[in-house]
Formats: C-alpha cells, structure tokens, sequence
C-alpha cells in the first residue's frame, strides 16, 4: 500500500516563510515525519514537491502507474487557481487527501475555495504540519477497510 505526498509551490519554504503563520517545521521535518509514520503503519510512501505545475501534473500520471494507492496533496496556491491540477487528480481515479499546514478559511477570500476539495475524500487545514498526520492516519484507516 504505497502513499504519495505532494507539496506544491512554495511549500519548500516552510519553516522560514511566515513562520508566524505555517510554523517552524520544514519541508524536510514534514517528509521525514512522514515517512517514518507510514512505516509505522505498514505503508509506503514517496515524498514530492516542486514549483512547477508541470512536474506536479507529470508526477500525479506517473502515480496511475506505480501502485500508488492514495494521495495526499498540498497544491499550496494551485488549490485555488488549477483547474489542471484537479483534473489530473481527478483523471488517475485515486483518492485524494488535501492537506492545508494554515486554515484558510479564516486568511484572504481568494483562499476560500479550491479547486481540489471537491475531488478529495477529506480536507484537513489548521492543524499546522500535523495535518499531514492527520491524513496519513485517515489514508491508512481507509487503506485497513478496503
């Protein structure tokens, strides 16, 4: 049961940008923590992140391929502006978790609406960088289930 963690633009920044709003954890703390909680749980998993939505949309495809079993995303600002970003999530048929480290409901109103969220089978934002715990543990109930 293989786990795919994708963190979109920006998000190679955490720890250092706006710590006051996404915390000190960084991208490489996230990655680690992930994987060595998939482990834990008897999953695999694969970290990716890139700026370019290009390679996000490349890498979402490859996933059809590659026995990836579930996506956890964080599109970072593709949430709200990618439309080919959700439709390659949603044309590989894999279910997808979005994960959001600040809460953006209560940030500017572009950030209100995504664009995933509708395709996700959960949303989780707020919870800082234990969001992305969060949807490990969701992924790995639903993984058990099925």
């Amino acid at each position: 049961m293989r786990v795919l963690l994708l963190n979109g633009p920006n998000l190679n920044l955490l720890g250092t940008r706006e710590p006051h709003i996404y915390g000190a954890d960084t991208l490489a703390d996230v990655e680690q923590r992930f994987a060595a909680e998939a482990s834990a749980l008897g999953l695999q998993s694969e970290c990716f992140q890139t700026n370019h939505e290009g390679q996000m949309i490349d890498r979402i495809h490859a996933a059809r391929l590659d026995g990836t079993a579930f996506i956890v995303i964080n599109p970072g600002g593709w949430t709200h502006t990618s439309v080919a970003l959700r439709d390659a999530l949603a044309g590989v048929a894999i279910p997808v978790v979005e994960v959001h480290v600040s809460n953006v409901h209560r940030r500017e109103a572009f950030r209100h609406h995504s664009y995933i969220s509708g395709i996700a089978e959960g949303v989780i934002a707020g919870l800082g960088v234990f969001g992305y715990s969060a949807a490990l543990q969701f992924v790995a109930g639903r993984l058990r289930a099925s």
